[in-house]
């Protein structure tokens, strides 16, 4: 263990495959283990958890073989297969809008070969996740729709009494291969068959048998796997003479050859799954394609739509798939599958897909999004073949491929390998040149996890030898760099042993400061009362924002490294190039706003060297802002009047870091006492937070200024425009314009002029149309007793009451809407865990992508169209959602 975990989780099953742990765009953590999936909340590591349950699926009936060929050599892995308890083999994150409430779907492959898609239960108030999907039934119909591929075949209809015995009522093992069996087979072969019961102890003529696995014999499993591997033999029709006492309905299931029945076996046994990111549409709806890889070395794409609009209620999963794709990629398993964006042009973007198999051979395709979008059959149009790796007959265990935002043409690929050894080349697409920069024999067993951050400049990797190293990328080169040692600010206090003896993957957080590992435990080193028995594996949080990315030597600190003591010079200067290359990444709009990782390591400093925590801050406003401003003292009280030239996501990054960083002793939510706590500090300090107060204020009302004049815009395009849709599915509709006008009446020394202008044209409107239109009710209503609501504020309203001889003077206490400043209805609403304000409206896309405040009237010309509703909070950018008790997983984005 590093002494820079600073956290950890005790997990009550052990996980048994690579890549065993997942980190979500909604910073939910998910965990492989055994038979279940554990999502956790990193923010809360001991808090509520969410899971996902596998349990024994039922074999699908592909069809029923002739008695001579049950002993078929290709049958051999399927008759003598083990019966462990179903678990969980790969698991893949989708991005960020696929689920109906704007959240992450999670694609779950069992042992048994099975793919399954959930969601989280936001609805339900229930730990178990939802199933919304089985791509395993759809994959079945599609394979029965074409014969599996293959010529005609025979039907079991020929028989005059066709009986079958639905297998499906009949649990179903993992068929992998047993290799130790092969050579003892023949001596074996009877022995390790039985019969159906209260059956003749031999095979009967004239009868087709379908092969279901069967129990392994209680005892020592390791030495039972080499005597008694049972597998029960099915009668699925028989001649007239001797029919099955407990026969069924006629089917129609398909009498096959052994091989046959092999390879469609074969081609239902799905082992990786993987998310590709989200296809650029320009409707209001976002898709994302799965691929599915399985044992006949083929991989299935799934075009996944997620709802045309995001709702908090349970009205029905609207979530749509579509077999897009079936690639033969390899000639045996797919055991491993990476996806990457490289050219995200809305007209056509491309995708790089990186696939490896048991044979050891990795292949790189090229992928085109727009056949993907558009294809509305399987094809193989979207998939060429660029490069195919030297195949060494070592299984490929884990890929790993980014595309760096400074040098998006050139990819580093990362290929793990089941013998310990990973190899690391440069993909250059334009070119098509792949360069190796080498191949680095870094672990004693298998490579069970590769993850790169920092843009694609640091390489992490772990084994199932319990080993994690660190890696530097520098001019195609890879140094091996030490894992930082120390840790900011306090670790939490954790009852989880470190009693490891192996690895099972990694991943790295939204910021790239946070590795989460998972490690399962020796059983020989914990107590056998207390530990043994309910903690079986952990998950342990690592910073790496001390971690060195740069072997440049000429890396000098443009701080006094004295000033700020506590932690080494090095770990100091890389702290603060992560910090500042982390709050940089959360400008690109491509991604959701993630910062808890940020905010975890600020507020870490800021207890231990809050003079490091100003330093940082000051660097980073002083080049959003574009100025250079000698301090802090200085600097903050101009700072408000660059506000209007910043976009409007450095604005919602300000305001998070403000909220919980700067202001967090304060308790910036207004829940009381700042007077009272702003006491106990000094002039300076007193003054210093009240100029961050005040700049928390100012950026809020620029936001405001900003969402205020996108609805005027809009209303005066509508009306001026009859032929614009603004009541389509998904799409932003203007709303309360009565209370954004109040709005600007109270704040009228404070707005820009454009707001102004905008306000002066919507007040010539005539109010009874955009009253039958957009429902612009003068005086509101309160929901509980219908007396009148006035605007006094943009977040809470208060009802003027019942009037009556007993009720004089009592009100209700209301919500505002942040969006439309109108008050919330009594049914679910949108929750933001960063400000605490609520939503029962959407706030409009463009608002979130503004590079600056609206100065040029020529913007609100009338366009041809409204743009889409995102479930964003206006003020924070962070994904809204629906409050959970406390005893329900939710994710944290701050």
């Amino acid at each position: 263990m590093s002494s820079s975990r600073f956290q950890a989780a005790s997990l009550v099953a052990s996980p048994s495959y690579p890549n065993a742990v997942a980190w979500s765009d909604e910073n939910l953590v998910a965990v492989a283990s055994g038979n279940l999936v554990s999502i956790l909340n990193p923010a809360k590591p001991f808090g509520p958890r969410g899971l996902v349950t596998i349990n024994s699926s039922k074999p699908f009936p592909i069809g029923v073989i002739e008695r001579q060929d049950l002993l078929s050599e290709c049958l051999l892995p399927v008759c003598l297969s083990r019966d462990t308890r179903s678990c969980v083999r790969s698991i893949s994150w989708s991005p960020v809008g696929l689920a109906p409430n704007s959240g992450c779907l999670l694609a779950v492959c069992t042992s048994e070969g099975q793919v399954k898609i959930y969601r989280m239960p936001f609805c339900e108030f229930s730990a178990e996740w939802v199933e919304v999907m089985d791509i395993s039934e759809m994959l079945h119909a599609y394979l029965l729709n074409i014969n599996f591929g293959e010529p005609g075949i025979i039907s079991s209809e020929h028989f005059e009494e066709s009986q079958l015995r639905d297998t499906r009522d009949l649990e179903c093992a993992d068929d992998l291969p047993i290799s130790i069996l092969r050579n003892k087979c023949k001596r074996r072969r009877q022995d390790a068959l039985s019969v159906a019961p209260n059956e003749p102890n031999n095979l009967r003529e004239n009868t087709t048998y379908q092969i279901v696995p069967m129990s392994v014999s209680k005892g020592n499993p390791l030495k039972k796997a080499t005597e008694k591997m049972t597998c029960q033999i099915v009668p699925t029709s028989v001649s007239k003479a001797k029919p099955l006492k407990k026969a069924t309905k006629d089917c129609n299931v398909p009498l096959i050859t052994a091989q046959q029945y092999a390879s469609r076996n074969a081609m239902l046994a799905s082992l990786i799954v993987a998310w590709s990111p989200i296809l650029p549409m320009n409707s209001s709806s976002c898709c994302s394609v799965l691929a599915v890889g399985g044992k006949c070395g083929r991989i299935s794409f799934w075009r996944i739509h997620g709802p045309q609009s995001y709702s908090l209620s349970n009205n029905g999963d609207t979530i749509t798939a579509t077999p897009i794709g079936f690639l033969h990629a390899h000639d045996t398993w797919i055991t491993a599958i990476s996806w990457a964006l490289f050219d995200s042009d809305a007209s056509n973007s491309q995708f790089l897909l990186a696939t490896g198999s048991s044979d050891g051979s990795v292949k790189i395709w090229q992928v085109n999004g727009e056949e993907m979008l558009k294809s509305s059959e399987v094809s193989h149009a979207s998939f060429s073949l660029l490069k195919v790796m030297a195949v060494d007959n070592i299984t490929v265990s884990v890929l790993s491929l980014i595309v760096p935002v400074q040098s998006p043409q050139k990819m580093p690929l990362a290929i793990g390998k089941g013998s310990g050894t990973f190899e690391v080349w440069i993909c250059d697409i334009p070119t098509r040149k792949f360069e190796k920069v080498g191949c680095y024999d870094a672990h004693d067993h298998i490579v069970m996890g590769l993850a790169w951050a920092f843009d694609g400049r640091s390489l992490y990797s772990c084994s199932q030898d319990n080993s994690i190293r660190s890696w530097c990328l520098h001019e195609n080169s890879l140094y091996e760099v030490p894992i930082p040692s120390n840790t900011p600010g306090v670790k939490c206090s954790t009852d989880v042993p470190n009693a490891f003896d192996s690895c099972f993957g990694l991943a790295v957080s939204p910021g790239n400061l946070v590795i989460a590992v998972v490690r399962r435990f020796d059983s020989d080193l914990l107590n056998p009362m207390y530990q043994e028995r309910t903690q079986k594996a952990a998950v342990e949080f690592l910073w790496i924002g001390g971690q060195q990315f740069d072997i440049s030597s000429n890396v000098c600190p443009d701080f006094d490294v004295e000033a700020f003591p506590g932690l080494p010079e090095k770990e100091l200067i890389w702290w603060e190039k992560s910090i500042l290359w982390s709050l940089n990444h959360c400008e690109n709009l491509d991604n959701p706003l993630i910062v808890w990782d940020i905010v975890g390591a600020l507020s870490a400093f800021k207890q231990s060297i809050p003079k490091f925590v100003e330093h940082i801050l000051h660097k980073w406003l002083t080049s959003c802002f574009g100025s250079h401003f000698g301090s802090p003292t200085t600097f903050l009280p101009e700072a408000s009047k660059f506000l209007s030239k910043l976009s409007s996501r450095r604005i919602h990054l300000l305001n998070i870091i403000i909220r919980h960083v700067v202001l967090k002793e304060l308790n910036a939510d207004k829940k009381g006492g700042k007077e009272q706590e702003i006491e106990g500090l000094s002039g300076a300090e007193e003054e210093q937070l009240f100029l961050w107060m005040e700049l928390l204020s100012s950026s809020e009302r620029e936001l405001q200024e900003r969402l205020v004049g996108l609805t005027f815009s809009a209303i005066l395009s509508l009306l001026s425009n009859p032929t614009m849709e603004s009541c389509k599915v998904g799409c932003w509709s203007p709303i309360g314009l009565v209370q954004m006008e109040q709005w600007v009446s109270l704040n009228y020394k404070y707005v820009k002029d454009y707001l102004k202008f905008l306000a002066a044209e919507v007040e010539k409107l005539e109010k009874r149309r955009l009253n039958d239109i957009y429902g612009c009710e003068v005086e509101e209503k309160c929901s509980f007793c219908s007396a009148a609501v006035p605007f006094e504020s943009t977040e809470f309203a208060f009802c003027l009451g019942v009037k009556g001889s007993n009720r004089v003077g009592q009100s209700h206490k209301l919500a505002r809407c942040a969006v439309t400043m109108r008050c919330c209805p009594t049914t679910p609403s949108w929750f933001c865990t960063c400000c605490q304000r609520w939503a029962s409206k959407l706030a409009p896309r463009d608002l979130f992508i503004m590079p600056g405040h609206l100065s040029d009237f020529d913007f609100f010309a009338p366009s041809s169209s409204i743009g889409s509703a995102l479930p964003y909070c206006p003020f924070c950018g962070i994904l809204l959602q629906r409050l959970q008790p406390d005893f329900l997983l939710s994710p944290s984005p701050v």
